[in-house]
């Protein structure tokens, strides 16, 4: 028989939650090197409609061309390094024009225009495009990647997309959002919602919905972790009062009506799979203590298009449950800074964190963490 590790796991050290360095670090490897989730193709629904994403340190800008396909740069100039643009999104007219001296890109990222670059010996407009990104599609959700050649998106989703096939998600719309300004670090967030043990005490409206210990955790996947959660007898959906003012999604059958699924898609999509809606939460780190998430709420055309469409009971229950997850997880930061603050153990039922950090150590090949 094998022996039995009485040693049990535990929590990370200090240091990756409260060192700018170690912040610094994690920003680079996992927001730099891997896909990133920037949004959903319906935020681009006519060509050169653009949003812009502070990714890192970077500020990115997200378009639709003019052969309908999403593309992605920096929002740099090749002239002087002007940012090109400083809306969060809009409509580029058909072409991105630098404000400062009026250099001039289509939506494929050629220069098409250059002032008074004419007389210059040598200059060609072909040889200063605008720096691009590489940019890949899932069920509607749009992502990119800034390591110049990354290995394909599918490497790092594994089975999500077969997993959550029923769902339709390319065909939801985004209806509703809320940004948050979080004082937490990151992966607290993550680890928040990556368990449910802490429901009956912060979330009482959740737990009489669906019972903190109704489902099981999938194995953890190297760009994923999650599982799904069971709502009670009687309930619908996760809504104020458990009902649910739309049809379910067409695709779910009677089991996947029964459940919700909770995915963290590493490493900034917070993926709420219901009956009759989806929810998303976009994970942007801003500094080793404070995070920015944006939450939205998808919903099928057929009940957008519903006369007196109101997605308020999906909202207000989730605002109430994001802010105290918010709050919750302030508190951690503040504990966590201590010096006081020790490693503590793990339950049984937080073997999922514990992958999530052994996938941060990993990934960073931190086999001794700062403590």
């Amino acid at each position: 028989m094998a022996a039995v590790d009485p040693t049990p796991a535990l929590t990370l050290p200090a240091g990756f939650y409260v060192d700018p360095d170690q912040f610094r670090v994690e920003v680079e490897h996992f927001f730099m090197r891997k896909w990133v989730c920037v949004g959903r193709v319906d935020d681009l629904p006519a060509r050169g409609d653009f949003v812009t994403r502070d990714v890192g340190v970077e500020n990115l800008i997200v378009v639709r061309a003019e052969d309908e396909s999403i593309r992605a740069f920096f929002n740099v100039c090749r002239h002087r390094g002007t940012r090109l643009c400083a809306d969060p999104s809009g409509n580029t007219g058909g072409s991105i024009r630098c404000p400062y001296h009026a250099w001039t890109y289509d939506l494929s990222g050629r220069l098409v225009g250059a002032p008074h670059m004419d007389a210059v010996p040598g200059f060609r407009q072909e040889d200063w495009p605008l720096a691009r990104v590489v940019v890949s599609e899932w069920d509607g959700h749009v992502f990119i990647n800034l390591s110049g050649d990354p290995a394909p998106l599918s490497a790092q989703l594994g089975d999500l997309p077969d997993r959550f096939r029923s769902w339709g998600m390319a065909d939801l719309r985004s209806s509703e959002r809320i940004a948050y300004d979080v004082a937490a670090n990151w992966k607290l967030i993550i680890q928040n919602y990556s368990e449910c043990l802490h429901c009956p005490v912060i979330h009482p409206a959740l737990n009489r919905l669906s019972h903190f210990l109704s489902g099981e955790n999938e194995p953890a996947a190297p760009g994923h972790l999650g599982g799904a959660m069971r709502l009670r007898d009687g309930i619908a959906s996760m809504t104020a009062d458990g009902t649910s003012r739309r049809p379910p999604l067409p695709g779910l059958g009677p089991e996947q009506r029964r459940t919700v699924q909770y995915y963290a898609v590493l490493p900034n999509l917070l993926l709420s799979l219901h009956p009759d809606y989806m929810m998303t939460h976009l994970v942007w780190p801003r500094a080793v203590d404070r995070t920015e998430v944006v939450c939205r709420w998808h919903f099928h055309p057929d009940a957008l298009g519903q006369p007196g469409f109101d997605p308020s009971d999906a909202v207000s229950f989730w605002d109430l449950t994001n802010r105290q997850d918010w709050h919750v997880s302030e508190l951690s930061q503040l504990g966590i800074a201590s010096r006081a603050y020790r490693p503590g153990p793990y339950s049984a039922r937080e073997s999922m964190l514990h992958d999530f950090d052994a996938l941060i150590l990993r990934e960073l090949g931190q086999a001794r963490p700062p403590g």
